[in-house]
């Protein structure tokens, strides 16, 4: 049986959370990891505005804080090829997460399970989250890793081989 050498398709890339930009050939498992970890990531709040006036912060948390599962589980199904340089999905994955994602929760998980704790049980998490005079910045910062995920989505997309529809959608 005759096994075919792995296709390469060249790609360069642009990366946010001070990644910068990099271009290598990308075979099929790191193409099958980008797609993976691109379906994850559009089709959470990640990508997707919360407006003001939608949503719960803290499902919004909880959603993000979900993707270091989801990408772990996708990084150890796709196996050492997928790589671990930031010329690798692997490698972009993880410095996503530890660069982009982790300083981010790490700063307001915590702050919001402080306010949270305060509810008095007449009033809704949602009524109660609009309270909190961090709410707004907690919203805006949201706002700005939105963005930050929409590039690397983008990335990943590209890596992917695939055309995608959230091209174009940034400003919400």
């Amino acid at each position: 049986m005759k096994i075919d050498p792995p296709i390469l398709t060249k790609v360069s890339i642009n990366l946010p959370f001070g990644i910068g930009g990099a271009e290598w050939e990308v075979d099929s498992t790191q193409r099958r990891a980008a797609w993976a970890l691109y379906v994850e990531l559009v089709t959470r709040v990640s990508v997707e505005p919360l407006n003001s006036d939608e949503g719960l912060i803290r499902e919004a948390l909880n959603s993000l804080y979900s993707l270091f599962g989801t990408t772990r589980e996708i990084l150890k199904e796709a196996g050492p090829d997928v790589g671990a340089s930031l010329k690798s999905v692997g490698g972009i994955a993880i410095a996503v997460l530890n660069r982009g994602l982790r300083p981010f929760l790490t700063k307001w998980h915590p702050l919001l399970q402080v306010w949270e704790v305060k509810r008095p049980p007449d009033v809704s998490p949602l009524e109660y989250e609009k309270q909190w005079d961090q709410e707004p910045q907690l919203r805006q910062e949201l706002e700005d890793l939105r963005q930050d995920l929409y590039q690397y989505a983008l990335a990943l997309a590209d890596i992917a081989g695939i055309e995608t529809s959230i091209k174009g959608e940034i400003d919400g």
